[in-house]
């Protein structure tokens, strides 16, 4: 145990001001002060690349996001920074023609939308409205702006929402009344606000066209949502959402359904997907408007069903499933532009991988499957893919569409990178708990001596359904572990998401019970196959169901952990289910709720 804590001690003694040496194993300071690169946008010629990046302001305990382009057609240019980090900008997007590019950013503490011409020039705020834009779409013609705003429902204009923000502000009372859930959901309390979709001229000062009014749900779904969830059709005039309708059924429900309403409101929403009562979600209409793809669940109640994608005839209401015999759940969708090909990100045996999948078959073709990508953008045969593995934190990478070609086109983090020493990192199999093959990894730490051995941070992941993949955490990052001089172990045991949708499925119900004999037998494993694993100097960590876990392993599997470390994880099942609000989750896991 001493020694444990003593090398814990020192992973986290790293602070700005300490001087370091020129190569030195990596560590929470170096994690903390990574360039973040994310959300690339190409121009719809594929010349120019869009994209965030996010630096850390230390002693000001915050981050401060910009916005940066890059000439894709220009061997050796570099990128450039297009806002201020003190702007706090994101969301850049480009109109249709590409000469403009648009960006969020705040004005007297409003976030409003901001353009500026991409061939470089002063920045101009378009919008003064006294609500928040929380994200948004610019439409097809570049004339109009599709945006989603927090508001009070009954409150006709979105003024009549930043007054009553004001009156609660300044009123000394501070106790709240909620007579349905959610009341906190996930991370932030319920101050009674539905995020709304809403469209206006771009440039307009008049009072922008509520498109939802009437909905009682969040477009886009909270807390997550984004922009993803709602689109135009190629001639703007008909815009697509996603939502989930609140009532009193909301927090047992996953029953998202993509509607459909007249860009000028003369209609009211249609439900395109009634008869679904899982979760429709991502709706992209085909380049002749006359299709609309998304992704769809089966499962009602349940969160972590496979995503099938589905092609919806919007003349005939015919619809059919692209990739039934795909066994991946697929992320977010985006056309090419022949209209052939979808492509998207899923779990993929340890990986996030970037896939393109033929309309006409269903056939899924591999493009990019080292490490994690974390977003991408395609305009022509050209993709831009944001990608991150144990040892690299995002960077933008370009490639074609048939996965060649594969180039580095950003070195945000180059110079600290070059200083750092990193743990190497193995994949490897075993048989489980019943007889399947399950998977894990194993780390080296940072400054490996065949000689010797080491302790282990045995790590444990939460979901349950999610996976140890290889990417650039920013929580649980396991070479801060392999800089401190662990070797790490983590296993993806039966839960685990990117080994097929039946494996994914079997920890419901049996939280405790096989997923744990995947762990036992991977710990065993890991033992047998890899020398330098000191067994008895050991500790188990895990987050939410990982914190179930080592909770249940201190019972039932408590040698030979030194130590078991709990991040907000589930110590009581039935307390959870009369403290959370994702009543759903806990119903589906649990086969029913704890009253019955």
């Amino acid at each position: 145990m001493k020694s444990l804590l003593a090398v814990s001690l020192l992973a986290l003694t790293a602070v700005p001001g300490m001087a370091q040496t020129s190569s030195h194993p990596f560590n929470v300071h170096d994690l903390v002060m990574m360039d973040r690169v994310s959300d690339p946008q190409l121009s719809a010629d594929g010349s120019l690349v869009a994209f965030t990046v996010r630096t850390t302001d230390y002693d000001a305990n915050k981050g401060l996001t910009s916005v940066w382009l890059l000439e894709l057609n220009k061997p050796g240019s570099a990128p450039r920074r297009l806002t201020e980090p003190a702007q706090n900008a994101n969301n850049a997007r480009f109109s249709p023609d590409g000469k403009t590019i648009y960006f969020l950013a705040a004005q007297s503490g409003v976030s409003q939308l901001w353009q500026m011409p991409a061939s470089g020039g002063d920045a101009k705020q378009i919008t003064h409205l006294p609500a928040d834009i929380d994200n948004y779409r610019v439409s097809p013609n570049g004339g109009e702006v599709l945006f989603s705003a927090q508001i009070f429902a009954e409150c006709e204009t979105l003024a009549c929402t930043a007054a009553r923000l004001d009156s609660i502000k300044n009123d000394k009372a501070t106790g709240r009344v909620y007579d349905q859930l959610f009341i906190r959901h996930w991370d932030t309390w319920s101050d009674g606000r539905r995020s709304q979709l809403f469209i206006m001229p771009i440039g307009a000062t008049t009072e922008p066209l509520h498109l939802t009014r009437g909905i009682d749900g969040d477009v886009p779904s909270k807390p997550f949502g984004d922009e993803s969830e709602y689109s135009f059709s190629p001639d703007g005039k008909t815009v697509y959402f996603d939502v989930r309708i609140a009532g009193k059924t909301e927090p047992w429900s996953t029953n998202f359904d993509i509607y459909s309403v007249p860009a000028d409101r003369s209609a009211a929403p249609k439900n395109l997907t009634a008869r679904n009562l899982a979760w429709d979600a991502t709706p992209v209409p085909s380049k002749d408007g006359r299709t609309l793809y998304y992704l769809a669940m089966k499962t009602p109640g349940f969160e972590a069903d496979r995503f099938g994608i589905m092609a919806l005839d919007l003349a005939s209401g015919a619809r059919r499933e692209i990739d039934p015999k795909w066994d991946r759940s697929p992320g977010g969708l985006m056309l090419s532009d022949d209209g052939k090909t979808l492509y998207t990100t899923v779990d993929d045996e340890g990986m996030h991988a970037l896939y393109a999948i033929d309309i006409a078959t269903g056939a899924p073709r591999k493009l990019l499957s080292d490490g994690t990508v974390t977003g991408f953008a395609v305009a022509g045969d050209r993709i831009v893919a944001a990608r991150q593995d144990f040892k690299h934190p995002t960077d933008l990478y370009t490639l074609d569409a048939r996965g060649a070609n594969l180039a580095q086109i950003t070195h945000f983090n180059a110079d600290r990178l070059r200083d750092i020493r990193f743990g190497d990192a193995e994949f490897f199999s075993f048989t489980g708990e019943k007889g399947q093959t399950v998977h894990g990894y194993v780390m080296k730490p940072a400054d490996y001596q065949p000689s010797r051995k080491y302790p282990v941070a045995f790590m444990i992941h939460g979901g349950p359904q999610s996976a140890w993949n290889e990417d650039f955490h920013y929580r649980w990052n396991p070479e801060t572990y392999a800089g401190a001089g662990f070797a790490v172990v983590a296993i993806n045991p039966r839960g685990s998401t990117g080994y097929g949708q039946a494996f994914t499925n079997a920890v419901s119900g049996d939280w405790g019970g096989a997923p744990l004999g995947d762990l036992k037998k991977g710990w065993a494993a890991a033992l047998q196959r890899y020398s330098f694993l000191d067994g008895n100097e050991a500790c188990a960590l895990g987050a939410s169901y990982g914190g179930y876990m080592v909770y249940w392993m201190a019972g039932v599997w408590n040698q030979p952990w030194k130590c078991m470390v709990d991040h907000d994880g589930v110590f009581d099942t039935r307390m959870m289910a009369y403290a959370t609000d994702e009543l759903w989750f806990e119903d589906h896991e649990n086969g029913g709720t704890q009253y019955e």
